[in-house]
């Protein structure tokens, strides 16, 4: 059979797993969503795609790709259910995961926690290597002394291993004589190299990263080994795709050695999509806002392109305090996430007050109208009650949900102990959660030096559109977007990704001493390296690359990102990349320091395949009556009168191009609900699109 007709993304979230077929002959999309399955998420990944089957028989031994986002190695990392790992490091650096930067993250508080090492103590050992900073073996590793200490790790049942030496980044000479011996001696074991990880500066973030990297190793390789066997069982014969945390794909064997590159696999999808349609729409600054069933994402995209940061935190004891979590140095979409779901419980904390998330209800138990035993309040239930959801067209219908169960734990939980209406309390619980993401929201576009009232917001997820409007309200913003198929916009997101893959070596040299011809020799050597990662995908297309500096004034402890043309290196001049440098560094901070030296510190490569075609099919159908695509009326919660007035109820499959009407509206659609009040109005394009500019009610 073909195996290029059809594509498959596949998004595997906290409450639920998102799945888009398209058919790349006439561009038609089939969705579906399914509760996720937290003890084995392949299990939700197999039920999806036979619900899928029923709808699209024998479609699965025609698809080219598979393309998969998950969240599997962010849980193992925030809920600690990573292998047992053991840590190699340089002789005086066992305690380096623990003393960190030696930063306190939050100087006034006495009783401030920080996360535990990811290695504990008993598992990491020292061996009596060193290599100088300029890469100068001054001992080398004694190899009765390795065997000795694999020999140990192995008696206490290490899973995995992780080796991060001094100075590795600049020589890795010692940690692959290391990787030798463990290859030699203990070769089923499970291994992380940092010179393979992350061959970079900063001691603490580097041995972080790959104690990470190998600590999610063995239970990634793992997942990944059995969805590709429950695949092929299904009849898939293909291209299984990873998505990667710097808004790429990359293939399984890539994912499974580097699985720290997947840790916001699923998250970056929807900034994927939305940057694309920004480009698509020429729209200058975009701001995609995605909320699912346990976290809201958003993120700034300016000029068609969404940031990349080197360096985030995963597991945060202290969830909005920048340096309270494990630092994690890989390339990342600059996103901001928040714990904002459709699934954040409501509660009354200890002040007596109204709270609401971070934790989530999850698919197990889920929300109380789920009817699966759940008995806290959550956004989702509070939006039931509201009248924003339908109870009998909650999943197009497949899933009924209970809204006497919702009206009794907000009744309960939050309404009774608070004495005031089960109204006023969803209210409560609606906008609450709206300010929290709004909060949230501003410090990221004010970060970026936006603006959120000239800002156009993208909305994704399951409740993303629900709450669209109240947040772009609440920061701002006069126009929402609303793409098609948006409560599956990270599945979807999936197919605007190219192949693609990061590479980056340190190695400082002085601007004004530096030899042109080794450094265009090492971005050579990254390229090759790169070509070579994505040698199986590419079937002959052409790899493009990018390069980028980092580089920062002598003495500076913090480097400046500079994209360069990748034209050889020996054909810029000093004074070119200088210029580059002042004119970049006073656009970030206002004023440079031209009689200051500067260096390199680190070259970066991105090894990318041209992205596959895709677009948005036509609407189909000639022109139609307003009418028609009315399902009828319902009583919802108003936000400016703060009462229940009726709703018109809009069928989104039968708008048609050109629709255009004033709220209050709902329009439904099969993955999600799109709310908007009695100051807006919507228009509907040719592909599909909802736009929605609000304080529209006097026209």
């Amino acid at each position: 059979m073909d195996q290029s007709v059809f594509r498959l993304g596949c998004d595997i979230g906290g409450t639920f797993t998102d799945f888009v077929l398209v058919d790349t002959r006439s561009g038609e999309f089939f969705t579906n969503k399914c509760l996720t399955t937290p003890d084995d998420p392949s299990d939700a990944v197999e039920q999806g795609i036979r619900q899928l089957l029923a709808v699209k028989p024998g479609f699965l031994d025609q698809v080219g790709d598979v393309i998969h986002g998950t969240t599997l190695v962010i849980n193992a990392i925030i809920e600690r259910k990573g292998s047992k790992t053991g840590l190699i490091t340089t002789k005086g650096f066992k305690d380096v995961l623990e003393l960190g930067r030696e930063i306190r993250y939050d100087a006034y508080d006495i009783f401030s926690q920080y996360p535990e090492p990811i290695v504990p103590r008993a598992l990491r050992k020292e061996i009596d290597e060193r290599v100088t900073a300029d890469g100068q073996v001054l001992k080398a590793v004694d190899e009765q002394e390795a065997k000795t200490l694999v020999a140990d790790f192995q008696k206490q049942g290490i899973a995995s291993l992780a080796v991060c030496c001094i100075n590795s980044y600049e020589n890795p000479v010692n940690e692959q004589a290391l990787q030798r011996i463990i290859q030699e001696t203990a070769p089923d074991l499970s291994t992380s190299y940092s010179f393979e990880v992350l061959p970079q500066i900063r001691e603490y973030e580097r041995s972080c990263t790959t104690a990470v990297n190998a600590y999610v190793k063995p239970i990634t390789f793992q997942y990944l080994e059995k969805l590709t066997r429950r695949l092929a069982e299904l009849g898939f014969g293909g291209k299984l795709y990873i998505m990667l945390s710097s808004g790429g794909i990359t293939s399984v064997d890539t994912a499974r050695k580097f699985p720290v590159r997947i840790i916001e696999s699923g998250p970056t999808a929807a900034v994927i999509a939305s940057q694309h349609y920004g480009k698509m729409f020429d729209i200058k600054d975009m701001f995609c806002f995605d909320m699912g069933g346990t976290t809201a994402k958003s993120c700034l995209i300016q000029k068609g392109h969404a940031g990349l940061v080197s360096t985030f935190e995963v597991g945060r004891v202290q969830r909005f305090k920048k340096g309270s979590g494990l630092p994690i140095q890989v390339p990342v979409v600059d996103l901001m996430e928040i714990g904002a779901g459709g699934g954040s419980i409501a509660r009354i904390s200890s002040l007596g007050l109204l709270a609401v998330g971070p934790d989530s209800a999850g698919a197990d138990p889920g929300p109380a109208c789920y009817n699966q035993g759940g008995e806290n309040p959550t956004v989702t239930d509070a939006d039931l009650v509201l009248g924003y959801l339908d109870p009998d067209f909650f999943l197009g219908g497949t899933m009924a949900l209970d809204i006497e169960k919702s009206r009794t734990a907000v009744a309960e939980k939050i309404a009774n102990p608070l004495g005031t209406s089960v109204t006023d309390a969803a209210f409560g619980i609606h906008d609450l959660i709206n300010e929290t993401m709004a909060a949230a929201a501003k410090t990221h576009i004010a970060e970026k030096g936006g603006n959120p009232s000239t800002v156009v917001m993208s909305a994704f997820g399951g409740a993303g559109p629900v709450h669209a409007y109240g947040l772009a309200k609440k920061i701002g913003a006069k126009s929402i977007l609303v793409p098609p198929l948006a409560g599956v916009g990270s599945a979807l997101g999936f197919f605007t990704a190219p192949v693609a893959f990061d590479l980056s070596r340190s190695h400082r040299l002085v601007l004004d001493e530096a030899d042109f011809a080794d450094i265009e020799d090492l971005f050579a050597r990254l390229e090759k390296e790169g070509a070579d990662i994505l040698a199986d995908a590419a079937k002959g297309d052409r790899v493009i690359f990018q390069r980028t500096l980092l580089m920062r004034f002598v003495g500076q402890g913090a480097e400046t990102d500079l994209v360069i043309d990748p034209k050889p290196f020996t054909r810029w001049t000093r004074q070119e990349i200088r210029d580059k440098f002042d004119t970049e560094y006073k656009r970030l901070y206002g004023r440079t320091y031209p009689e200051t030296p500067v260096e390199f510190v680190t070259f970066k490569v991105r090894a990318t395949l041209p992205t596959k075609p895709f677009t948005m099919p036509q609407l189909t159908g000639g022109e139609t009556s307003l009418d028609a695509c009315i399902k009828g009326q319902r009583k919802a919660f108003s936000v400016l009168q703060k009462e229940y007035i009726d709703f018109t109820v809009y069928d989104r499959s039968q708008l048609f191009a050109g629709a255009c009407f004033v709220g209050p509206a709902i329009i439904e659609e099969r993955e999600s609900t799109i709310v908007m009040g009695e100051d807006a109005a919507a228009t509907v394009d040719d592909k599909g699109f909802v736009w929605i500019r609000i304080g529209e009610e006097e026209k």
